[in-house]
């Protein structure tokens, strides 16, 4: 059974950017939820040495520590995947993956740049001619052709649904799918022609993508390949609301507030460029928390 739950500000991320935008935001005495697994964030297998004031510490100790902070000022947190976003009148609504639909007066971007690849053959050289990291962004140029998916969690699972109403025939290649309940219940239902165990070897073909091998030696003839490994994406999330990126398209584009240039929608961390180090992603999201609290709270006045 799903629900509709409304905070004053979600954060997505749970790393260092996260975790300090939740615990300004709850201070500020604002209903705060934190989506996403802490086993996501490249802070979780680091070894931290160059933090002001710390020495010798192990990232995933120091989440620990931010989520028990947080949770003190009054943050909840769920290990959810976030779908998609839209706005709505004067709020966010946003689908997660487990089937829940969440509102907010306020959302923080915090999820990280990070993009993981398969790293196999052919990849790289057709990335754009048929390899894909956005099923969102680029699912309707296959309309009625046959596509492959790659992943196991939420991303993989609901790129292949969507493909599913595009694509002529869908093929999802995993080793194990960790979405879900409510997703997989989807999956299992749909035409979604699933291959468990399996993985690439070689991506192949001429000018464009014609098919791809499997390491059982069997090969699967298509004509896209989306790799969706994890959750979504900086282009899927930030590109459906219309969030402007800077003029590389790589990063979003913030200003001293942390604000886009959507109302209610903010950014920090490395999701919003170089340099890499938790003491910038810990300043902006200090910022950030403090203001999407103030602008949550001006909406309920005004309302």
């Amino acid at each position: 059974m799903t629900a509709i739950l409304n905070y004053d500000v979600v954060i997505l991320g749970t790393g260092p950017a996260g975790l300090q935008a939740a615990i300004h935001a709850s201070r500020k005495k604002v209903s705060v939820l934190v989506l996403g697994r802490e086993s996501k964030s490249s802070l979780f297998h680091a070894h931290v040495e160059n933090f002001c004031c710390l020495f010798e510490i192990k990232g995933q100790d120091m989440l620990r520590l931010g989520q028990e902070q947080a949770k003190n000022f009054g943050t909840h947190f769920r290990s959810e995947d976030v779908l998609g976003i839209q706005p709505h009148v004067d709020r966010f609504v946003l689908e997660l993956e487990g089937g829940d639909t969440i509102e907010a007066l306020s959302v923080i971007i915090a999820t990280g740049t990070h993009r993981t690849r398969l790293g196999v053959t052919g990849e790289k050289e057709f990335l754009g001619r048929g390899v894909s990291y956005c099923v969102d962004c680029d699912g309707n140029f296959f309309k009625g052709e046959k596509v492959a998916v790659v992943g196991d969690e939420s991303a993989a699972v609901d790129g292949a649904l969507t493909l599913a109403d595009i694509a002529g025939e869908v093929h999802l290649i995993y080793k194990e799918i960790k979405a879900a309940e409510p997703l997989q219940a989807k999956l299992k239902a749909s035409s979604v022609v699933l291959h468990e165990g399996a993985q690439i070897e070689t991506i192949q073909g001429a000018e464009q993508v014609e098919e791809i091998s499997l390491k059982d030696g069997s090969r699967l003839a298509v004509s896209g390949v989306f790799i969706e490994l994890g959750a979504k994406g900086l282009m899927q999330l930030a590109g459906l609301l219309g969030v402007q990126l800077d003029a590389e398209m790589k990063y979003i584009a913030v200003d001293r507030g942390q604000a886009t240039n959507l109302p209610g929608i903010y950014a920090a961390g490395d999701i919003c460029g170089p340099p890499w180090q938790m003491a910038k992603a810990v300043g902006e999201g200090c910022v950030a928390g403090i203001e999407a609290a103030n602008y949550s709270k001006k909406l309920r006045r005004s309302a």
